[in-house]
């Protein structure tokens, strides 16, 4: 019998590549999309048979790919990069070697590794290539129409401009810093970015400790970069110079043009047309006891139709936004380029300006104010039987703080909570108990992650950092804010009305997968199957309760969700467990909830401020362009709060702290701080003397002579040896020993400790999604 001819990996080599040598960049792309299932490196080094010192440059050439988006790294393979949405936000970063431009997604989860390269198509159009397709540059942020790439040699997607968001100045942004013999220098906010030489005559004005933004005028091959400063943020020194690195970084708005202005101040009191009177029902606010807007107030009562025996009637009210900011104003142009409102623990940056925000659309006690509400009934067994909408004018019965309505539900009532106690506040709870029990049987997912919250002292430095506790007054409003928000999105569907949809996707297969195996280890099971529900985790959730593995157990669980998002077609919510989901609560501070309530008073024919058809039209892009605003404000939050907890801690660089491992990768681990609500990095290179092993099921680092490691939720000891405030990086090192760990599981990273390892370095991983 003859042999069979070779098959195989190395079979896919093209014969124009010699044995051993490192292929060129777009054949080695080939192989890759060709030969998904054998990309590891061992593979392709195996493939192309590449021995010796030419792994080390198969090494850096797909490490090159990696960052410039070509490759992604799952597991132990590479693969071309996953999939981006259909309508997507991007920032035009580079050109590639032909000159077009290149794109990346405005906002990228850190853990998915390097964000995809997308090659802009700037030609074409509609139908015959008549319609305008608006041009873009460098820097610009623009809003795309992706398309998979026929082309496998480079960047995984195209892409079609829809709209340009925002022509940006590439500009730097940092700390000035003078020197004794008169020279000044731009220190980056970004570690990776160089210093800036400044001449005295480019810094326009800006003194020591300023932060600045810097044009970069002249790089040459040697010595620092040159630049002359734009523009003067403000004092380092000053209490909110922190927040406005964050501002600035990511390009948030944050100054009302002067026709926004102009048009906010000039704006009338709504008046009774297309309105019912409501203003005899003593609506009641309850929000933080800080809180200057207020653009929900609440009201409940027992049914008293026999039909319904034991059940309730609740009402949420919401401030009446549509009448005030129309489609196409320059209100609405500037509230849809912020997206949100935006929240740092020394100031707010709105989404409308104050006389909308604060005054004429706050539900201020005892003044009148238009609303858009809704009634919804309840059965005694927590279903919602009914509701209808409505636009009213209201008069809050009172304002009142989560802590002081709770008091009184408690016992202790004040001047202004004893005579609402009766009348107002136990139907409340009484139909917060009925609607309690609906909740409880649909059983959303209850992850136990507490919310810290930084109190700062009056010079804006951290005074300390709190876990408020979570009353039944917080559970009460938002569980009727949800039952308003799914009334809004059941209303709007069955009228056939397009709208903005609060999408939650079920976890990955792939995510389930690696969830599944890291239970494994624990020994809980969790089924197989695309169709696990809320309630699924919940039982996991529930079986850790007693468990020292309860916090790592939820981190799991919480990594292993997707990330919600705004669209125009209807995904349900996983988390929430609900078909139907639109916000519609917060018109005030976010784009989604202004659409939905133009939607229902088109809908409903309620008057003025309808959403229009143009805007039904644009509803994928806008709802691309606030997700992506959403994410880049909680980028924005987070960062934040590492500056200030890094500023806070400079001043005790040596001394020891109580942490948990919130993270492991194969360069090392992420500690969080519970007590300041920040994390910092220990780099293995300072673990100790083994060759510790990256167990990606366990989420540990092992010792593989010892089998000593540190595992995801480990309590530990650590020691505080650098903190860089500009950068929010906090650097430790370990101080506890490792505990005697399993051997690593199949899939797995060997890292040995004194090599430097890529991809290291203080900071956090991606933030969370929110409801």
């Amino acid at each position: 019998m003859s042999a069979k001819p070779k098959t195989g990996p190395a079979s896919n080599k093209p014969d124009a590549i010699i044995h051993g040598d490192v292929p060129p960049r777009d054949v080695l792309l080939k192989f890759i999309a060709d030969n998904p299932d054998r990309a590891s490196k061992r593979e392709i080094a195996k493939a192309f048979g590449i021995k010796g010192a030419a792994r080390v440059e198969l090494k850096d050439l797909l490490r090159d790919l990696e960052d410039e988006g070509m490759l992604q790294k799952k597991r132990k393979s590479l693969v071309r990069p996953g999939a981006l949405p259909p309508v997507t936000v991007l920032d035009i970063t580079t050109r590639d070697k032909d000159g077009e431009l290149i794109g990346r997604p405005a906002e990228w989860p850190e853990e998915e590794g390097a964000a995809p390269a997308v090659l802009i198509r700037q030609s074409g159009g509609g139908k015959n290539g008549k319609r305008k397709v608006p041009t873009a540059g460098l820097n610009d942020r623009i809003v795309a129409k992706i398309f998979p790439s026929k082309s496998e040699t480079g960047p995984a997607y195209t892409a079609r401009i829809i709209k340009v968001i925002d022509k940006r100045r590439a500009a730097a942004l940092g700390v000035i810093r003078m020197f004794d013999d008169g020279s000044a220098r731009l220190m980056p906010i970004d570690r990776r970015d160089n210093e800036i030489a400044i001449d005295e005559t480019a810094l326009n004005g800006a003194k020591d400790g300023d932060l600045v933004e810097a044009d970069v005028k002249r790089s040459g091959r040697y010595g620092l970069p040159r630049g002359e400063v734009l523009t003067i943020v403000g004092s380092l020194a000053s209490e909110k110079a922190v927040s406005m690195i964050a501002i600035h970084s990511h390009g948030i708005p944050h100054i009302f043009p002067k026709e926004v202005i102009d048009e906010a101040e000039a704006a009338k009191p709504a008046t009774m047309k297309n309105r019912e009177d409501w203003r005899d029902v003593p609506l009641v606010t309850i929000d933080p006891a800080d809180a200057k807007d207020h653009d929900d107030a609440v009201f409940a009562e027992p049914d008293e139709r026999p039909e319904n025996e034991g059940g309730v009637i609740v009402t949420v009210a919401i401030a009446d936004v549509s009448y005030y900011v129309r489609h196409k104003s320059a209100l609405d142009r500037e509230a849809l380029k912020r997206g949100n409102s935006v929240y740092f623990p020394d100031r707010v940056v709105p989404m409308l300006p104050e006389r909308i925000s604060n005054d004429l659309c706050s539900l201020r006690e005892g003044e009148d104010r238009p609303a858009m509400a809704v009634r919804m009934v309840f059965s005694k067994d927590g279903r919602k039987a009914s509701h209808t909408f409505h636009r009213i004018m209201m008069k809050s019965a009172a304002k009142l703080s989560y802590q002081q309505a709770q008091a009184a539900i408690d016992g202790k009532t004040d001047d202004k909570t004893g005579p609402l106690l009766e009348p107002v506040l136990k139907p409340l709870w009484a139909a917060y108990e009925t609607m309690k029990r609906g909740r409880d049987r649909r059983q959303p997912l209850e992850l136990d992650m507490p919310e810290r919250r930084i109190l700062l002292k009056d010079d804006g430095t951290v005074d300390k950092v709190v876990v408020p506790p979570r009353l039944d007054a917080h559970k009460l409003i938002e569980e009727m804010m949800i039952q308003a928000n799914v009334a809004a999105a059941e209303t709007l569907e069955k009228k056939r009305q397009a709208l903005i949809y609060r999408t939650h996707d079920a976890p990955s297969l792939s995510k389930q997968e690696s969830l599944r195996e890291f239970l494994a280890t624990l020994s809980i099971p969790l089924a197989k199957g695309g169709n696990l529900r809320a309630n699924s985790y919940n039982g996991i959730l529930s079986k850790a309760e007693q468990s020292p593995q309860k916090d790592l157990i939820n981190e799991m669980v919480l990594r292993s969700q997707s990330q919600a998002v705004y669209s125009p077609e209807n995904g349900g919510h996983f988390g929430l467990n609900l078909m139907k989901y639109a916000h519609f609560t917060s018109p005030i501070r976010r784009y989604a909830d202004l659409i939905v309530h133009r939607a229902l008073v088109a809908a409903l024919h309620l008057g003025e401020g309808g959403l229009e058809r143009e805007e039904e039209e644009q509803l994928d892009d806008i709802a691309a362009e606030i997700s992506t605003f959403e994410r880049r404000a909680m980028a924005a939050e987070r960062e934040t709060v590492d500056r200030l907890i890094a500023h806070h801690l400079a001043g005790r660089i040596g001394e020891s702290f109580d942490g948990r491992v919130a993270g492991v990768t194969r360069s090392g681990l992420f500690i969080a701080l519970p007590e300041y609500g920040a994390d910092g990095f220990v780099p293995v290179s300072t673990l100790g003397g083994d060759y510790y092993v990256h167990d990606e099921v366990r989420q540990a680092l092992v010792g593989e002579r010892s089998n000593l490691g540190y595992q995801l939720g480990d309590n530990v000891e650590v020691q505080l040896v650098e903190a860089i405030p500009l950068a929010g990086a906090l650097r430790f090192e370990m101080l506890s020993s490792g505990r005697k760990l399993p051997a690593p599981t199949r899939s797995f990273h060997k890292s040995k400790t004194g090599r430097p390892m890529r991809g290291g370095g203080a900071g956090r991983r991606s933030g969370r999604g929110r409801r």
